[in-house]
C-alpha cells in the first residue's frame, strides 16, 4: 500500500494503517480528528497550509465581504441593548479562522461610544499555534486601540464563567468541521460504519449498504475513489453506535438500510454554549454554517484548492466537513437557552439591512472597480443558489433576556 493515483500515503494515512493493525477498521470521527487535528501533520495544524481565502482550500464569508462580519456585530449588540446596557460584555468565537470577522465585528464596536466602552476581553477558541499566530497579528491593533485583552482557549469548557458580564458569542463554519461518527440503522440496531485499507485480507467486515436516502441529503457518488479506503460496517451493534443512535428521539423512527452522521463533539459543544450564554447576566450567539434541521446521510466531503475531492484523497492534507444537523444543536442546548432558527444566511443578511450597507459602501468607494466588487461581495453572500441559501443561521439567547426582550421574539428569527 505504497502509492496509487493519490500519491504516496500521507503521514496520517501511515498513521491511519498503524491503527488498523493494531485494534481493526477505524471510525469515520478518529478520521477526521487525526486529519484535521493531529499535532503535526493534521490539516489545520501545519504552517504551510494557507487554509483561508484565494490561496487556500476555500474561501468563507467574512473573506468575501466586511458587511458579513458587520452585520453579526449589530445583531449581537442588539441583544445585549435589549438585556442590559449597563453591564460590561466579552466577545467569544469558536474556530476564528484568520480572524478576518472577529476583526470586523470589533471595527463596529468600536464605532458606538456605549459598546467600546464597554468591550472587556475577547476569547478566542484556537488550538492551532499557526492559526493563532495569524490571529493576534490581524487583531494586536484593535486591542491596543480598544484597551481589551485577547485570551487563547484550547476549548469552550475553559473560558472561564463570569458575573455581571454579557457574553456574546459566534461560531462561524466550527461545528462542520467536528469529527462525526457514521452510523448504518439495521435489524438488530445501530451498526457503526468503519474505515479499513481495501487490500487487507485479514478484514472480515460487510461492506455497508450503498442505498441512501435521498432525503437524508446524500450526494452523488464521487467521480475519482481511493483505491487505499473502503467503508466496511461493523458485524455486531458498537456501544458508541447505540449510544448515537439514541441521541436524538427523531432517529428511533428511521428506517432499517438508514445511515446518518453524528457528531457527539457536535453536541458538547453545543451544550457547552448553552452554559456559557445561558446564564443570569445572559448572553446571545449565532452559529453559521452548512446544514439543515435534519440529520445527513453522506454529507462528508474533502476541499483542496477549492476543489471537492474524494473523501479519502491525502488526509491531512485536504479540509474535511459535513453538514451540520441544526436540530441537534438545538436538542442540545434546549434546556438552557432559547433557540431560533436556523434560516437561511440570505435572510439573516437581508433581513439585516445588507442592502442599505452595501449601498452606504458603494457611495463611499474610491473607484469604480471598489464600488463593483462591493456589489459582488454582498450578491455573492445571499445568493439563494450558493452562500445565501447553502449556510444557515441559528440565533441562540438566553431564556431569561433581559427587561425589554421577549426571548420568543428575535429579530430577524421572527418575520413580523
Amino acid at each position: 500500500m505504497s502509492r496509487d493515483s493519490f500519491g504516496v500515503l500521507t503521514d496520517i494515512e501511515k498513521i491511519m494503517l498503524d491503527s488498523v493493525k493494531a485494534t481493526g477498521p477505524i471510525s469515520f470521527s478518529t478520521f477526521m480528528q487525526l486529519s484535521l487535528g493531529h499535532p503535526t501533520h493534521g490539516y489545520y495544524m501545519k504552517p504551510d497550509h494557507a487554509v483561508f481565502g484565494t490561496q487556500g482550500d476555500f474561501i468563507t464569508s467574512p473573506e468575501i465581504s466586511q458587511m458579513f462580519g458587520e452585520l453579526v456585530a449589530l445583531w449581537m449588540v442588539k441583544q445585549w441593548m435589549d438585556t442590559n446596557v449597563k453591564l460590561p460584555f466579552r466577545v467569544v468565537e469558536l474556530g476564528p479562522g484568520r480572524g478576518t470577522l472577529m476583526d470586523d465585528m470589533l471595527r463596529v464596536l468600536k464605532q458606538f461610544p456605549a459598546t467600546s466602552a464597554k468591550l472587556k476581553s475577547v476569547h478566542l477558541v484556537e488550538n492551532s499555534a499557526t492559526m493563532r499566530a495569524l490571529q493576534e497579528g490581524k487583531l494586536r491593533k484593535a486591542s491596543q486601540e480598544g484597551n481589551f485583552e485577547i485570551m487563547w482557549h484550547d476549548a469552550i469548557e475553559e473560558i472561564e464563567h463570569e458575573e455581571d458580564v454579557f457574553t456574546m458569542l459566534v461560531a462561524h463554519e466550527f461545528f462542520d468541521a467536528l469529527p462525526v461518527n457514521v452510523i448504518e440503522k439495521t435489524q438488530q440496531g445501530w451498526h457503526e460504519v468503519l474505515i479499513a485499507p481495501s487490500n487487507d485480507p485479514s478484514i472480515k467486515y460487510i461492506t455497508p449498504s450503498s442505498e441512501f436516502d435521498s432525503n437524508l441529503g446524500s450526494p452523488p457518488p464521487s467521480q475519482r475513489t481511493s483505491s487505499r479506503w473502503t467503508r466496511v460496517l461493523s458485524p455486531t451493534p458498537t456501544a458508541s453506535g447505540t449510544l448515537l443512535g439514541l441521541a436524538s428521539p427523531r432517529f428511533s423512527s428511521l428506517p432499517v438500510g438508514t445511515r446518518i452522521e453524528v457528531s457527539r463533539a457536535s453536541m458538547n459543544q453545543a451544550r457547552n454554549i448553552g452554559k456559557l450564554i445561558g446564564t443570569k447576566d445572559g448572553g446571545c450567539a449565532l452559529v453559521v454554517d452548512y446544514g439543515a434541521d435534519k440529520p445527513f446521510g453522506d454529507s462528508l466531503r474533502a476541499f483542496k484548492e477549492h476543489k471537492i475531492v474524494d473523501i479519502f484523497c491525502s488526509p491531512g492534507e485536504c479540509d474535511i466537513t459535513a453538514n451540520v444537523d441544526f436540530t441537534l444543536l438545538k436538542e442540545s442546548m434546549a434546556d438552557l437557552v432559547s433557540t431560533h432558527g436556523p434560516i437561511s444566511q440570505r435572510d439573516f443578511l437581508t433581513r439585516m439591512g445588507i442592502q442599505v450597507r452595501a449601498a452606504a459602501l458603494a457611495r463611499s468607494a474610491s473607484s469604480p472597480e471598489r464600488k463593483q466588487e462591493i456589489e459582488d461581495g454582498a450578491n455573492r453572500l445571499v445568493d439563494p443558489l450558493g452562500m445565501g441559501g447553502q449556510y444557515k443561521v441559528l440565533g441562540v439567547v438566553a431564556k431569561s433576556s433581559g427587561e425589554g426582550q421577549d426571548s420568543h421574539d428575535v429579530w430577524p428569527f421572527t418575520v413580523i
